[in-house]
């Protein structure tokens, strides 16, 4: 497993070596740093966490802090990737180096928040006619049975809160690979919105 901490710059448009035009969203990542590793014989699996964005002193109660070993300053993200291929210590930095290779990528955000919508948006429902006098437009309609069993079953589709979940875009082309402005670009989109905060890691399907 390859996995790195990594932040949404936006989406753009690149050539290919054909000419035809690709939509592609532009991925910083800055240096991780590593923050821990966990080994069978002290937790039982291995694992290696990274952090990143440095925190001021003011935002870091003691408890927080007592995970960073002296030299690391503490970290606003922290991510555990297990099984993590490569060999690295504690205080080391990986960045876009880790990424070479590889041709397809797995993106972990989450997505943007939509507030509470009804089921034509949240469930994709074809909704009723729309012409006069149907009265019935964007409804749900129906959820319920006769006397018996007299209730609605649950997990029905029904207008809710939308959004805000975590998701995970898998196979996801690595178009290019820029380290001077230490960026990745993918083909297609991903999830969250600009600035958030994602984990990208090599796919695990392909």
């Amino acid at each position: 497993m390859k996995g790195l901490i990594a932040k949404k710059v936006g989406m753009t448009q690149v050539f290919d070596e054909d000419g035809s035009l690709t939509p592609v969203t532009v991925i910083r990542v800055e240096p991780n740093t590593v923050i821990a590793r966990k080994t069978k014989e002290t937790a039982g699996y291995d694992a290696v966490v990274l952090g990143l964005d440095d925190l001021k002193k003011n935002k870091v109660s003691k408890s927080y802090a007592g995970q960073f070993p002296e030299n690391i300053t503490p970290k606003k993200t922290l991510k555990e990737f297990r099984d993590f291929d490569g060999e690295v210590a504690v205080g080391d930095e990986v960045g876009l180096e880790l990424l070479d290779g590889l041709r397809y990528v797995d993106v972990t955000a989450t997505s943007k928040g939509k507030g509470f919508q009804g089921v034509m948006k949240r469930w994709g429902f074809h909704g009723g006619r729309a012409t006069h006098g149907s009265k019935f437009h964007r409804e749900p309609g129906g959820t319920g049975q006769c006397t018996s069993p007299g209730r609605t079953f649950k997990n029905v589709k029904l207008p809710g809160r939308m959004g805000r979940e975590r998701v995970t875009v898998q196979n996801l082309k690595v178009v290019r690979i820029d380290p001077e402005l230490k960026v990745v670009m993918v083909r297609g989109s991903v999830p969250g919105n600009k600035d958030c905060t994602l984990i990208i890691k090599n796919a695990v399907k392909k």
